[in-house]
């Protein structure tokens, strides 16, 4: 009798367990961009946490392409945590930024938040949260 409730308590474990996880990771962001500064090349849109943003490739990256000044993509299967986008228009799809001799950039961006100050942008500044619902935002460049 021990062994029954024993295999009943660890395949009732194992199925919440299972059924928790594919909960959630059933979240999605979309994300909308309006009034791109033109048609040409793609909009690549990084997905962050804080310990790859501004270091390394996003947890999740999208190339869209742009139709009529716009996009509108969704990231998919993105767990509970605390997030950040960065988004560049690759006006000449060399697949990064340009800049200036200056320093400044040549080519749009911008981040979840709208937070665009002098410098970089910051984790702080473009974070969010994804908990259990989806999320819709609109990013300016």
């Amino acid at each position: 009798m021990k062994t029954l409730s024993l295999i009943f308590a660890l395949l009732f474990s194992i199925t919440f367990t299972t059924a928790q996880t594919s909960e959630n990771k059933s979240n999605s962001i979309h994300v909308k961009i309006n009034k791109l500064p033109s048609n040409k090349g793609h909009v690549i849109l990084t997905l962050h946490n804080e310990e790859t943003f501004m270091k390394s490739a996003g947890v999740k990256n999208i190339k869209a392409e742009i139709i009529d000044g716009k996009i509108d993509i969704n990231f998919e299967d993105i767990e509970p945590g605390t997030y950040a986008i960065l988004v560049l228009h690759d006006a000449n799809d060399n697949n990064k930024m340009d800049f200036e001799n200056t320093g400044r950039p040549k080519e749009a961006y911008g981040t979840s938040n709208n937070s665009m100050s002098f410098g970089p942008p910051s984790f702080t500044d473009s974070k969010f949260e994804v908990k259990q619902e989806n999320i819709e935002m609109e990013i300016i460049l």
